[in-house]
């Protein structure tokens, strides 16, 4: 299974070692999921999880996050984008979410809000899953 992770799902799995986040990130760890993200979604990634606010909450200094955000870009394929899918979604941030997904044939986009999506992914046969269902998925 392919899949592109939404933003607060990276910041889940660093805040969270023992949640379905986390565990999709040791799903890929052991290859039983391919994860994709193109260079400004991860970028994105970066950015979000380098906040103070998800630094103190995971209990890591900034050190930390780097080996953190290091282990998951060992994890993700990287994604060229040859054809950028902007303005489709409310939130310009989820348009890269988008552009990985479509530019990388992902299965589906995991997110803790499925409504920021809202039909666009299914006009590509791509779904829309909770890291729950996606987790559930991958083990099956």
């Amino acid at each position: 299974m392919r899949l592109v992770l939404d933003t607060d799902v990276v910041v889940a799995g660093m805040r969270s070692p023992s949640g379905a986040s986390a565990a999709i990130l040791m799903a890929a760890r052991r290859r039983r999921v391919v994860l994709l993200a193109t260079v400004a979604l991860f970028v994105e990634y970066e950015a979000i999880c380098e906040r103070q606010e998800h630094r103190a909450a995971a209990g890591l200094d900034r050190d930390d996050v780097r080996i953190f955000l290091d282990a998951v870009a060992n994890l993700v394929d990287e994604v060229e984008a040859h054809f950028l899918w902007r303005g489709r979604l409310r939130d310009a941030n989820d348009d890269m979410v988008l552009d990985a997904v479509i530019n990388g044939h992902a299965d589906a986009i995991v997110t803790f809000d499925r409504r920021d999506y809202g039909d666009v992914p299914n006009e590509f046969g791509i779904a829309v899953l909770a890291p729950r269902e996606a987790l559930k998925r991958i083990m099956t």
